[in-house]
């Protein structure tokens, strides 16, 4: 299904057609060193966020939409806490908010505070909350809405 999805996707954006977002790819506790190896010696941005019920998140996330969409490279993870039920939702609120094209995954644990440990062992839960990696993957956490001024003046050095 994944597989196919995937490749309507593709077939749709040759066309001109608008992307659709990708199915979330599950998160488990191996994820993040996944996703630090996809990203080795480059910057990134790991955004936390919930769908179900988080409305601060989807101020963030139109925030990061827009600045997507000026920066088309931009290196951005986004890590629903949600759970896989909830991928549709996912996909239609990434899509909704320019999101499409980002990296997207959600949490898949029947104990979501082993992902939580594995992201951050100081993380409770809150949200939203962003991990802004340099390129030697030092982080900086920011808990609550990443302020737009702070997103463009770590793009600007890490670009």
């Amino acid at each position: 299904m994944k597989t196919a999805f995937a490749g309507l996707a593709l077939l749709l954006a040759a066309w001109g057609a608008p992307v659709c977002a990708a199915e979330p790819l599950s998160f488990t506790a191996n994820s993040l060193a996944t996703i630090k190896a996809k990203y080795a010696g480059r910057p990134f941005i790991l955004s936390m966020w919930s769908v179900n019920w988080c409305g601060h998140c989807v101020t963030e996330l139109t925030m990061l939409g827009k600045t997507a969409k000026a920066h088309k490279k931009l290196p951005l993870v986004l890590v629903a806490t949600d759970t896989p039920e909830f991928s549709v939702a996912i996909q239609q609120t990434q899509q909704r908010l320019g999101l499409a094209r980002a990296e997207s995954w959600v949490f898949d644990d029947d104990i979501p505070e082993r992902l939580r440990q594995a992201i951050d062992p100081t993380w409770h839960g809150e949200l939203p909350r962003t991990y802004l990696y340099d390129a030697q993957h030092r982080r900086e956490a920011v808990v609550g809405v990443l302020s737009e001024q702070k997103l463009k003046a770590w793009l600007q050095q890490h670009q």
